[in-house]
């Protein structure tokens, strides 16, 4: 007997509710983290999909959790230059398996990240962009490709409105409120601040 609690479409039906809930980037990377070791991945990585002339994936990454060493061979190499997967995305939407174990390209597997998925997405304004899950488990089933697909077109749109809720709040402080918290962060006091900008404390 199957345990229907187990299969990717209840798996998914579960993730699908926690992410109109998310409030912040930070909610989504934690969602992230935890959708991908559900799925089996060892990482994840929501990207903008890099124009022809982009040479560093890192420029396009919007959250990840790739390991940054490889982040920063990958870049350093002028991969991205000659993706296939991100030929693969340039000319098709299908979501799409790989297994790089088979080619030349250990880099993966030295960090235990040879075999994934991509699922091309887009967001309300025709952004496209991608999510994609890696590890060494085997090739996700047919399953959970479908419920990875509706996921990743969610999570692409939810984080586009995550990110224009950001820039709106930014947006809605005038330039001696950002100052003001500009130099908070910076740790100093009010006191300080009120020196600083030449204003009453």
């Amino acid at each position: 007997m199957v345990d229907m609690e187990d299969t990717p479409p209840r798996k998914g039906a579960r993730f699908l509710q926690e992410i109109a809930g998310l409030k912040t980037q930070f909610d989504m990377l934690r969602f992230m983290r935890r959708l991908a070791e559900s799925f089996g991945a060892r990482a994840f990585m929501v990207l903008n999909l890099p124009s022809k002339t982009s040479l560093e994936l890192s420029a396009n990454s919007v959250i990840t959790n790739w390991p940054v060493e490889l982040l920063t061979l990958y870049d350093r190499e002028g991969m991205l230059a000659g993706s296939p997967l991100l030929r693969q995305m340039r000319k098709s939407t299908v979501p799409f398996s790989y297994d790089l174990t088979a080619g030349d390209i250990g880099l993966f597997e030295r960090f235990n990240m040879p075999r994934g998925a991509y699922f091309p997405t887009h967001d309300a304004s025709g952004l496209r962009g991608a999510v994609s899950f890696s590890g060494d488990r085997a090739t996700f089933s047919i399953d959970e490709m479908m419920t990875l697909a509706f996921l990743s077109t969610c999570i692409y749109d939810r984080l586009a409105e995550l990110r224009s809720l950001d820039a709106d709040a930014s947006s809605a402080l005038t330039d001696r409120e950002i100052d003001c918290l500009n130099w908070t962060a910076a740790g100093k006091t009010s006191v300080e601040i009120a020196e600083i900008l030449k204003l009453s404390e």
